[in-house]
Order: structure tokens, then sequence, then C-alpha cells
């Protein structure tokens, strides 16, 4: 149930509450890789400040064991590690002598978070007591993870169309997402100029028609937080034919029509005369089988038949939650 839950961090907030209803501990924290600058981000936790979790996640990666819990089906518990892993032991390294067992804990539980095939992040979970953490609770742990793992995921990507390029756009570029191919439109920088006005326009969601090599693409356009407070516009692409047979130049007068330009001014900023531009309104209407101009503006809002200018965006841009 959380899991389909718009509001993650409280949903995060949640389930390691219910977490505690099943493992007992003293501290947890859930960890998220962040998608732009790959570190692990405290996404919930509980005896953990964020700063010290971050912390403690950065120096852990760099440990053998860290490489023993993504590479496990298996949580690893300092209880048993001794009983089931030929390496080094945790409680004989530096890290357990300098930052585990000086705060007060003698036994942890820490689990890989995957999520569509990919590595999202991490739960650990402390306690004061020893030998607490045994192979059924390594199993009941085990058996949680695929939803932590969902929960902590900073891509969601739970809603993209399958075989969907994307990618994301920051203040710092383009980020590529594991397990997809990059949106082709985010090499373009007209397009970047777009996302970036989509982003300040305060808008939820953008559908547009985009041109990309000798094809158009159905790109979308959502405003995403990553990590705990990153703010990115989640591009994603889908190649398609030009709907209702429109041409490029058509989609571009439809677009300015939707805008409530004149014919006059639509031929002004097309370098077009008004008799070529009322031709191409015209053709739209049949084309789209549509009675009036305010009709076909209607539909070219209402499904995305756009090809907008960031100048355009305070007409197109959603600004409530998408069903």
């Amino acid at each position: 149930m959380l899991t389909r839950e718009r509001d993650t961090a409280g949903a995060c907030a949640e389930a390691v509450a219910e977490l505690g209803r099943a493992l007992p501990f003293d501290a947890v924290t859930l960890l998220s890789i962040d998608p732009v600058s790959r570190t692990h981000v405290q996404v919930a936790g509980v005896g953990y400040t964020a700063e010290d979790s971050q912390a403690l996640a950065a120096e852990f990666v760099s440990t053998p064991w860290y490489d023993n819990v993504v590479g496990r089906d298996l949580p690893m518990s300092i209880s048993e590690d001794a009983d089931d892993d030929p390496g080094p032991r945790f409680r004989q390294g530096w890290f357990y002598a300098e930052r585990v067992r000086p705060t007060g804990f003698r036994d942890g539980l820490t689990g890989a978070l995957r999520h569509d095939g990919r590595l999202v992040g991490l739960v650990h979970l402390s306690t004061e007591g020893r030998d607490v953490y045994d192979t059924e609770a390594r199993r009941l742990l085990a058996w949680l993870l695929p939803a932590l793992g969902a929960l902590a995921d900073p891509a969601d990507l739970r809603d993209l169309p399958a075989g969907a390029r994307a990618g994301l756009c920051t203040a710092d570029g383009p980020v590529d997402l594991p397990g997809r191919e990059r949106a082709a439109s985010l090499r373009d920088p007209d397009f970047r100029r777009l996302a970036a006005a989509f982003e300040a326009s305060g808008g939820l969601r953008l559908r547009v028609l985009w041109p990309v090599g000798a094809g158009w693409c159905r790109v979308v356009l959502r405003r995403r937080t990553v990590g705990p407070v990153r703010e990115a516009v989640l591009v994603t692409e889908v190649p398609v034919e030009l709907p209702y047979g429109v041409s490029p130049r058509e989609l571009e007068v439809l677009t300015r029509a939707a805008t409530g330009q004149t014919n006059q001014a639509i031929a002004q900023a097309l370098y077009l005369s008004p008799r070529t531009v009322h031709s191409h309104i015209e053709h739209l209407l049949r084309k789209t089988g549509c009675a009036s101009r305010a009709e076909a503006t209607a539909l070219a809002v209402r499904d995305g038949v756009l090809r907008p200018a960031p100048e355009h965006l305070a007409h197109f841009v959603e600004r409530v939650p998408a069903d």
C-alpha cells in the first residue's frame, strides 16, 4: 500500500515505523542512492540524523563489508557474520571499532535495496543488544527488501512507459537513469531551455511533441523530487508519428493558435502570409475532424498536440496531479 502513495517521504517514514513492528531496533536508517551525486542519502530514520547516517554510509561503501551486503540476497548481520562469511570478521574491523562500538550498538542488520533490478539504496538496523539479528531476522528483512526498495527508489520509475527513453534534467545538466537509454531530446539545447522554463513555471506535467533526428517523439516532462530534497525534471520520450497526419508547420500553427494568437500574429511570428495561416487552420480542422478553431485548440491542449517554445508554457503546463 505504501509503495502507491504519492507522498514518498511520508510513505518512507511510515514504512520505518511498520518495520519496527516486525524487527527490533534502537536505531534505523533507510537510504537511497541519489541519481545525481551517486551518494547515499537518508530518506527516513530513527535514532540517526541525516548527516550522521550519510557520513557513515559514505565510509561504509569503501569497506569490504559493503561488497558483502550488495552481493548477497540475505541481509548481513553482525551477529552471524562469523558463521557464514569466510572473509574478514566485521567485529574485528576498524569500522566496527571506530564507528559502531563507540555509539553503544552491539548488533546490526544491513540489506541492499533493489528496484527493477537496480541497486537503489540500503537499510540498516542497529540495536544495543548482542546477538539479536539471527537467521530468522535476516530472512524476515529479506522478505521486506523489495517493498523498501520500491519506496527508496529516488528515480521513481514505476509509471514510465515500458521501453521509453528517459533522463533527468537538472541545474547541473542531464543525468542518466540506470537501466534506461537517455532521452535523445536532452541533447537538444532548445529542449533543455524548454525544460528549464517548465521547472521555473511551477507546473507538474507537460506533454509535447518534439523533433528528434529525422522523426518525432512524444515527450513528457514531470517535476520530481529525487533523493530527499533535490528538484529535477524527469523527461520520458517515445518515438511517434505526428498525430492526425499534421505537418510540422501545421503543428507550429496549432500550437500558437492554442495560445490565443490571431492569424495575423501567427503569420508575423512564422514569417507567413495571413492567407497561408488561414489555409493551415483549414487543413487542421479537416485533419482533426474539428468543427471550429476553438475545438481544434482544445484538442491540442487536451492531447498534448503541441510543439511549444518556452514563452508558451503558461498556457500548457498542468498544475494538478495527473491521474
